[in-house]
């Protein structure tokens, strides 16, 4: 029973230190990235999401 709350506890942390709004292709810290991550799945920001919709290479 231990095991599973220990478990838990390390999939709440790893889980939030993802939600920490750092775009994983610019590197910088916006906002918009949670909700990308929420409605896309990908961490990029609202202009790196611009540039991946215009220029999808």
């Amino acid at each position: 029973m231990t095991k599973n709350i220990q478990k838990s506890e390390e999939t709440k942390e790893k889980n939030i230190k993802d939600l920490n709004d750092i775009c994983d292709e610019c590197k910088k810290q916006d906002e918009s990235v949670t909700q990308n991550l929420i409605l896309t799945g990908f961490k990029i920001c609202k202009s790196c999401r611009v540039s991946k919709t215009i220029f999808p290479i």
